[in-house]
């Protein structure tokens, strides 16, 4: 059996690895992680969840803390990732191992203010992980310089190219060495990443663990066809009611939003995630989704881009995607690192053909079943044996934030028809106020602090 250490890593990092329980490569950390380590250009495709980071992370890692030290604002490890969440996520998994090799990692993303990614910067940072607004808007800002960075990788590169960010990553690119290492990591190798590698890259090799279209082993595809959306509805309930962690697909930020919303009157703890929730929010319910105590993640495709939560044990479609390649990034988020888990998609009446042309295009092995004539087909048996669908609690739950909120609030509320200067009197804003709400007496008293 290969390991860590037989792919040529630092003794430190392996160790850090195994402390995580980590000693088995996955296919394209033992493909790829050797020739990196070499200095060669690397284009790597791979499924989601195959252990792309730690493949363009681990020898980045390695080469940059043996080639000297950097300086405030010239990072020398440069990582490109196409959402806040992934960019995140690829700090925290590379930060212990870095922090082994004595290495600073920071992530700069949109949506925190500018101001703290600046006084990070202000500090010498080795390996700098950002999504290319951000990266651009401090290069503008002349707060950091990617002169220095002589290694560079690119995940999910298809999915920048997708997202419109191809003419800042290469001008992000372009700021850095003509002679740097490149590290392009994508599930696919397609359309305009190709402009990359032919612009940027030097005779790279090529790393793939599996075709394009191909689902992991422990996956399991079902197509439900659910009749009306009424139907849809209901059986949407009943499947977020189910025990363990599971994400439904919305297309839009409101369908987001609004499902969120009707599952939490339900009883079930759901939150949403999209590109317009502010960092805090999006952290929080991430957060929330990791430990437990949201079972449901509600989300669009580019929010969902970089979750990587063990345990979920079932994607829903509730919105089937536009296109093929949705539908395996969205399938991506279960069944990882080894792990079961299935992929549902709700198909209503008018959405049959778009569906069945969807799924043969995505390679996609999928077992159908035709609820639709059920009297209920949100009370199937096999829907409930395979999703594991149950009736929610029905006691509704409070907007998230809204029971903090309201334990801020002052419990008493002064009565209608109340001046100001009775209001006043009561010495309630005055220090040294008395317990009760009667008017003072004494009208000198009144005080007000600030």
């Amino acid at each position: 059996m290969t390991t860590f250490a037989d792919l040529g890593l630092p003794r430190p990092i392996v160790s850090v690895l195994a402390q995580q329980g980590i000693t088995s490569p996955f296919p394209i950390q033992e493909a790829a992680i050797p020739d990196a380590l070499a200095g060669k250009d690397i284009l790597g495709r791979g499924p989601t969840g195959s252990g792309k980071t730690f493949t363009f992370g681990l020898p980045m890692i390695a080469r940059l803390a043996g080639s000297g030290a950097s300086k405030p604002g010239r990072p020398r490890g440069l990582v490109l990732a196409p959402t806040r969440e992934l960019a995140i996520q690829i700090q925290q998994r590379l930060d212990e191992p870095a922090n082994a090799m004595g290495l600073r990692v920071l992530s700069v993303v949109g949506g925190v203010n500018i101001n703290n990614h600046i006084r990070q910067l202000a500090r010498p940072v080795d390996i700098l992980v950002a999504t290319p607004g951000r990266a651009q808007d401090l290069v503008n800002q002349k707060k950091l310089s990617l002169s220095d960075a002589t290694l560079t990788a690119l995940d999910e590169a298809d999915q920048m190219a997708d997202m419109g960010f191809l003419p800042q990553v290469k001008k992000l690119l372009a700021l850095t060495p003509d002679n740097a290492q490149r590290l392009l990591f994508s599930a696919t190798l397609d359309g305009d990443v190709n402009k990359l590698v032919s612009r940027f890259m030097h005779d790279p090799v090529t790393h793939s663990t599996a075709p394009v279209q191909a689902s992991v082993d422990t996956m399991k595809h079902y197509v439900f066809f659910v009749g009306e959306r009424e139907d849809r509805n209901k059986v949407v309930l009943r499947i977020a009611a189910r025990e363990g962690k599971t994400i439904m697909f919305m297309r839009t930020k409101h369908g987001v939003d609004r499902q969120a919303k009707k599952l939490r009157r339900a009883g079930i703890p759901a939150m949403g995630l999209h590109g317009d929730k502010g960092q805090n929010t999006r952290s929080t319910t991430l957060q929330g989704f990791a430990d437990g105590s949201v079972s449901v993640l509600v989300a669009t495709d580019i929010a969902a881009r970089g979750i990587d939560v063990h345990d979920v044990s079932l994607v829903v479609h509730v919105d089937p995607p536009a296109e093929h390649k949705a539908y395996l990034h969205r399938a991506g988020r279960t069944a990882r690192a080894g792990e079961a888990g299935s992929v549902v998609t709700l198909v209503m009446n008018e959405q049959r053909d778009e569906v069945a042309k969807l799924i043969d295009k995505a390679g996609v092995d999928a077992e159908t079943i035709d609820i639709s004539t059920d009297s209920s087909p949100a009370h199937n048996r096999t829907l409930a044996t395979i999703t594991g669908a149950q009736s929610p609690t029905g006691v509704a739950l409070p907007e998230p934030g809204q029971q903090q909120q309201s334990a801020a609030k002052p419990q008493s509320k002064q009565p209608r028809g109340k001046s100001r200067s009775t209001s006043a009197r009561s010495g309630q804003r005055g220090r040294g106020a008395s317990s009760s709400n009667k008017p003072s007496r004494n009208s000198n008293s009144r005080r007000r602090s600030r």
